[in-house]
């Protein structure tokens, strides 16, 4: 495992897929997946410039937060997992942006928890453009119900959208599930509600993460390919 090389030809890879498009390379968050390593291989990361991090159980986050090496200012940590409710509570007020909001029961909770700790929670809408019955989030579908059943809630903030495209498709159906998410995104911020804001597109992983910033990414979810 060569971290700091991984590194270095990932950022490589995301910087000459976003001039491939016009866009700029700073415009796009790395956000290292650690759900397969341990704090050892965190720390180095982190050594290497990668300061966005993310677990997807709550439980493994919260660990790795407790490592003394990792309790630095300028860490953000991100839940991209599925959050049951019950974890809602612990976790609400230890990460930057939950990524996978998908239903008015976790929302109501998160909202419930936040208000509590007088903290607003940033949170990602987790979309499954591409109905697969595996994989959690809204459909494209009920968006709109979803966003005016959470416009009364003032410890909640929507700031963007997140997908995962399925594994097996290929690079023009992947491309179209991320298009999809894009255009989505722009559609949501033309509802101009309080709570919501279109800060970040969250897609694209070790596999996908050079279409996905062709297509829009602000935030890209890379583990495999960082710690391997």
């Amino acid at each position: 495992m060569n971290i700091e090389k991984n590194i270095y030809e990932i950022k490589e890879k995301v910087t000459r897929a976003a001039l491939r498009v016009g866009r700029k390379p700073e415009d796009i968050t790395i956000v290292a997946v650690t759900k397969t390593v341990g704090c050892d291989e965190v720390f180095e990361a982190y050594k290497c410039g990668i300061n966005n991090f993310a677990e997807n159980r709550v439980q493994f986050l919260l660990e790795k937060q407790e490592d003394e090496r990792l309790i630095k200012p300028d860490i953000n940590w991100h839940l991209i997992g599925h959050l049951q409710t019950n974890k809602v509570k612990s976790i609400v007020d230890k990460v930057s942006l939950i990524h996978s909001l998908e239903s008015i029961k976790l929302a109501t909770e998160i909202n419930k928890y936040a208000e509590q700790k007088n903290i607003i929670s940033k949170c990602l809408l987790e979309i499954n453009v591409s109905g697969e019955e595996s994989k959690f989030g809204l459909s494209p579908d009920n968006i709109n119900l979803f966003l005016d059943q959470i416009s009364g809630f003032s410890n909640v903030k929507i700031e963007g959208v997140m997908t995962m495209a399925p594994r097996d498709e290929s690079s023009e159906m992947i491309r179209s599930y991320f298009r999809k998410l894009y255009n989505l995104g722009i559609d949501i911020s033309k509802r101009e509600m309080h709570n919501i804001h279109m800060s970040y597109i969250s897609m694209g992983m070790s596999g996908d993460f050079e279409i996905a910033v062709e297509e829009g990414a602000s935030i890209v979810r890379i583990g495999t390919a960082i710690f391997h």
